[in-house]
């Protein structure tokens, strides 16, 4: 067994430098690292780098390692696979893994009726395969999101991913029809939380779809149901049961990002079952297979009933990927959603004692292990505390615990409506 954090030598150590050395000459910088973390091997939710320092990771692989690094089942399940079959592609094949995992998350999705599911490598495939279902069903061209949020970098679900400039900066044009409403954000508004979530509505009702598009050319409304790199948000449950309201008004498709929300981190299987939503589509990766890539759409069967050759990928549903998401579905149900209830609120009181003692911490909120902590300069004004926040992050690398930033604005930027200071999650029963 691993044990606590424990660091040993300077950070980076003389291995992590050489490595990350490397990286920079032969690897793209278009990748975001805050801290020098070279990691070796990990068991649980410690991470040991190549210089023997261990961490305790709080990040979960940034959402991933839903039941820890290296859970042995999952070990177990890839490799009685792998020694069977590695590849066999689902799109013109059969084979048992995957009809066994959609049969699995048939049961499991928060959708009402008989669901079928796509399978894909990630979560960007997830929101592309949704968007794609939902213009094909309805016929109708116009999607809409909402600020702040992330649904992935290939261009369609980059044009609803608004939660950075600096993701969509030089890529443009981007896909026309994507309009996008403000998410719901009670910690930021002047009011109640009813009248956060219905000030949002109303800019959909009133002003999107009176001003910009007609209800019926909208397909789908793509929604995060706590916004993950927008800033942990959690919305008032009267914002999402109004979009499900709206969706089935006007005959559009609601769809749940679950990607970073769903497969155990807030206490529940999907972060949607806390509001009483039932989406038409829902969308999922991260988590699902403990590490491997995976992405999965879900819908309703009278929705997902688009011809063959109209949507397919080559490694989608990989068997390996299919053996390790059924291993990690039985440990969720089996004990890890429980803990992370359990832990998390916990964690969770224990922030807010510290909420109490410290004025730069203006807020904490999440569900279940999902938890982010916003930090403030001035309470009041609600400032942000950018240096403060980066440095707290370095800090707690340096004693071994690893969080991340989420950087909702450019630093840069100075008059913005909101940046959501530091948000740390994990999903295998640890602190998040």
């Amino acid at each position: 067994m691993m044990n606590a954090p424990h660091i040993k030598t300077s950070l980076p150590g003389p291995k992590a430098k050489a490595i990350i050395d490397k990286d920079s000459r032969f690897v793209s910088p278009s990748y975001t690292r805050d801290y020098p973390l070279v990691i070796a091997r990990g068991e649980g939710a410690i991470v040991e780098d190549v210089d023997g320092n261990l961490f305790l990771d709080c990040a979960a692989g940034i959402a991933v390692n839903s039941t820890g690094v290296s859970h042995p089942d999952v070990v177990k399940a890839i490799s009685e696979q792998a020694a069977k079959f590695i590849h066999m592609s689902g799109t013109d094949f059969y084979y048992e893994p995957q009809a066994r995992l959609a049969e699995e998350l048939a049961s499991l999705v928060p959708i009402d009726g008989d669901v079928r599911t796509f399978f894909g490598n990630s979560g960007t495939e997830a929101t592309e395969a949704a968007l794609k279902l939902s213009r094909y069903h309805t016929k109708r061209p116009g999607i809409i999101a909402f600020l702040g949020s992330f649904h992935g970098r290939s261009l369609g679900s980059l044009a609803l991913t608004s939660s950075k400039a600096v993701q969509r900066r030089g890529f443009g044009p981007f896909m026309p029809g994507v309009y996008h409403a403000p998410y719901p954000d009670v910690y930021r508004f002047n009011g109640s939380a009813d009248a956060c979530a219905e000030a949002s509505l109303t800019v959909i009702r009133e002003q999107i779809l009176v001003h910009l598009i007609s209800p019926d050319e909208v397909a789908a409304i793509v929604v995060e149901p706590i916004q993950g790199e927008g800033g942990y948000v959690v919305p008032p449950a009267s914002f999402l049961q109004g979009l499900r309201e709206l969706a089935s008004q006007h005959g559009i498709m609601l769809v749940a990002d679950e990607v970073q929300s769903g497969m155990g981190r807030t206490g529940r299987m999907f972060a949607s079952e806390h509001f009483g939503l039932k989406a038409d589509i829902v969308n999922i990766a991260k988590g699902i297979a403990s590490g491997l890539p995976l992405g999965v759409t879900c819908a309703r069967t009278d929705v997902m009933n688009w011809p063959p050759g109209a949507h397919a990928s080559t490694f989608g549903g990989n068997p390996v990927a299919c053996a390790a998401a059924l291993a990690t579905i039985r440990l969720l149900c089996d004990q890890y959603v429980k803990n992370a209830a359990t832990v998390g609120e916990h964690l969770m009181n224990r922030l807010r004692e510290l909420q109490q003692k410290h004025a730069l911490v203006g807020d904490v909120r999440g569900k279940g292990m999902m938890i982010g902590v916003e930090l403030v300069r001035d309470r009041k004004t609600k400032a942000r505390a950018i240096e403060e926040r980066n440095a707290l992050v370095q800090a707690m690398f340096r004693r071994g615990v690893l969080i991340l930033i989420l950087r909702v604005f450019d630093e840069s930027l100075t008059e913005v409506s909101r940046d959501h200071a530091v948000a740390t999650s994990v999903s295998d029963g640890t602190a998040s």
